[in-house]
């Protein structure tokens, strides 16, 4: 995944899920990764800032929804550097399998659990918009 980031390894980027009340401030670095919720009155210096509803991001990172269409259909802010930015959605293609589920079994049951029902969410929301 880090070889694909290129360049962008080790940069800060924000992402924002626009309906939680907090960001979150990425740092891919293999040496020391930053994943962590920040103010958004106190966003720390970025290459790169993308928002977007939590189930969007959500559905994005487990590449149930393609980023160019949450894009061209303006669910999906990105500002700063977009060559950044995709590389870190390159980086993030070439993972095996489900960032977030990763995410949810690290947090075991209660959070194999919350995924379901935020999965859950997001597919009734889907089927709602069509």
């Amino acid at each position: 995944m880090f070889n694909r980031l290129g360049p962008w390894v080790g940069s800060d980027f924000v992402i924002d899920p626009v309906d939680m009340p907090f960001a979150l401030h990425l740092r891919p670095d293999p040496a020391a990764p930053v994943l962590r919720a920040v103010s958004r009155r106190a966003l720390p210096e970025h290459v790169a800032y993308v928002a977007g509803r939590f189930l969007d991001l959500l559905e994005l990172i487990d590449a149930d929804r393609d980023g160019d269409a949450l894009f061209f259909s303006r669910e999906l802010e990105i500002s700063g550097n977009t060559e950044a930015v995709v590389s870190l959605r390159n980086a993030l293609d070439d993972i095996d399998g489900s960032i977030a589920e990763r995410v949810a079994v690290m947090h075991g049951p209660p959070g194999r659990a919350a995924l379901k029902v935020l999965r859950h969410m997001a597919k009734k929301r889907r089927a709602g918009k069509q």
